[in-house]
């Protein structure tokens, strides 16, 4: 009897972890990366108001330290590891899963995990030994020295994360070009939840060092559960990379441009942290809260859609259809913008709404800089799919030259708007030329993409998707003359404040603009909206089956 329950188990577990493991289609990966990422991101929000409640009062800013300790470490991770993750790596294996080498795909895997491995130690070693003199270099001598000693504790418990981060991307890139997405969309929301977690253990014996501890655990439990999302993949891992196999040559060859991509991102983070550390105590926080609020319609639409994508179109190409790519990239491109200028709409009427809901405390500057990142959160998104176009041909350089150029004039603008907005002697105003700065760059390196794109490709952009971009901008003109309507006849009072007040006052804004775009999209005849109308008539029509 025990020994046929454990079976039974067994099998149960076996079945849930198929079932989880299987291929699925490109609508069902979207749709289950956007239904992670929505929930990752409101854990997110979650995480960052309950640290703010617990951490941050009026007059009282503690988490400066906090958010200046991890740019050292994302840093390294971008710059060293982060191009072997993914776009730069998944192309390769699904090159040679086409063919049905799987042995090929378990040497690249192997090889990359085996190299990131040393060198991301040999990273967290350096953060160990440097770190004061990293943090100085983050944020100068513009922390007080309760907020230096903070900082680095936390950089220290965190030095490790890159390696743990590190192996769980190359592992989940893996399971993607099999089509495998539910551990890489549910991992994040475990490290989420172990920084709430650690907010309420730690709170009173260890204050915000302790968002440090929590920040670890995370990533060693979502490692932990990655690695359950090889269950029934029989992978083989091999002990040793080998440089003498052209395979493994060329992908580290293709790393490098992605690599200096995402570093060159991460100094540019660098570079406003130290920009809004001159500015005075709790800017840094203010930006943070701002840039992470401006981040969520990013990742929830540009990059879940676009990671769903990223494998058909490399099929695609494997499969020697670029006439199959252009259809399906074209498609991903309209529905993205489709779903983003609604967004970036309402995030710019109501970005008091979603500033008061993530500080609860009155913090006008987090609404100011929120307002001027509407831009990024536009062009950011569109950027998530635009990229991936040039890395499924296997060109990682061309986005990293307009990276390079992009995030020069961003630094250029972060020191010249701050300075034109009055600097240190006005920083209420002053903080809104960082997030102007990101606004124009991310729509210049947008554009550049494009550019270089039509010239590659004379046919890539028809008739046909201009003309629906073109309507989906007039849709758009209704939705922000409801919203604006809306936002005038629910405003935001003074003594508006906790969860329930602020989010029953923004459904009332959202749901009635959603419903404007949706109604507005159909009656232009929006090719987008087509499969959200046949779902609606289904789930109205269905019949019901009486006994």
């Amino acid at each position: 009897m025990i020994r046929a329950a454990i079976y039974t188990k067994s099998q149960m577990v076996n079945r849930w972890l198929n079932r989880a493991n299987g291929r699925i289609s490109l609508t069902s990966a979207a749709v289950l990366l956007v239904s992670a990422t929505l929930v990752g991101q409101l854990l997110g929000f979650l995480r960052t108001q309950i640290i703010n409640a617990n951490f941050n009062l009026p007059g009282s800013i503690q988490t400066d330290a906090y958010f200046a300790a991890f740019k050292i470490p994302d840093f390294f991770f971008y710059t060293i590891a982060a191009g072997a993750l993914g776009v730069a790596f998944m192309p390769f294996l699904a090159d040679k899963l086409a063919a049905g080498d799987r042995r090929s795909v378990w040497q690249l895997t192997s090889g990359l995990l085996n190299l990131m491995g040393i060198i991301m130690s040999v990273i967290a070693l350096v953060i160990l030994v440097f770190t004061e003199p990293l943090i100085r270099l983050v944020v100068g001598n513009n922390l007080d020295a309760q907020q230096m000693q903070d900082a680095v504790l936390i950089m220290r418990i965190v030095a490790l994360n890159p390696l743990l981060f590190t192996i769980s991307g190359i592992l989940t890139s893996v399971q993607q070009t099999f089509g495998r997405f539910f551990f890489y969309a549910m991992a994040p929301i475990l490290y989420n939840g172990c920084i709430i977690a650690s907010v309420y253990v730690f709170k009173d014996s260890l204050g915000v060092v302790g968002l440090g501890y929590g920040a670890v655990a995370g990533a060693l439990l979502q490692l932990l559960f990655v690695l359950l999302g090889l269950v029934g993949m029989r992978f083989r891992y091999i002990p040793t990379f080998n440089f003498r196999s052209p395979d493994f040559r060329r992908m580290l060859k293709n790393l490098p441009p992605r690599s200096l991509d995402q570093g060159i991102d991460s100094i540019n983070s660098i570079v406003e942290t130290n920009r809004a550390s001159t500015l005075g105590r709790g800017y840094i926080t203010f930006y943070e809260n701002a840039y992470m609020l401006h981040l969520v319609p990013i990742m929830l639409i540009g990059t879940a859609i676009s990671t769903a994508a990223f494998p058909r179109l490399n099929q695609r190409l494997a499969q020697g259809r670029p006439d199959l790519f252009r259809r399906d990239f074209l498609k991903v491109l309209r529905a993205m913008i489709w779903l983003i200028l609604p967004i970036g709409v309402l995030a710019f009427f109501a970005r008091s709404y979603f500033a008061r809901l993530i500080f609860k405390n009155i913090a006008p500057e987090i609404a100011i800089i929120f307002g001027f990142l509407v831009g990024a959160i536009i062009f950011r998104t569109l950027y998530a799919i635009i990229s991936r176009y040039f890395y499924s041909h296997k060109d990682t350089r061309t986005p990293l030259y307009v990276s390079i150029f992009a995030i020069s004039l961003n630094i250029f603008l972060a020191f010249t708007l701050v300075q034109a907005y009055g600097g240190a002697q006005n920083p209420q105003e002053a903080i809104v030329g960082l997030a102007l700065a990101q606004s124009i760059v991310a729509a210049v390196e947008v554009l550049i993409l494009m550019i270089i794109m039509v010239w590659r490709d004379h046919f890539l952009f028809t008739k046909d998707f201009w003309s629906g971009v073109v309507r989906t901008v007039s849709v758009t003109g209704f939705t922000m003359l409801t919203t604006y309507i809306l936002v005038t006849l629910i405003p935001l009072e003074v003594d508006d404040k906790g969860f329930i007040t602020l989010s029953t006052k923004l459904s009332a804004i959202i749901v009635p603009t959603l419903f404007v775009h949706f109604a507005t999209s159909a009656l232009f005849g929006l090719e987008e909206v087509q499969p959200v109308i046949r779902k609606l008539k289904q789930l109205a029509l269905k019949p019901i089956r009486l006994q």
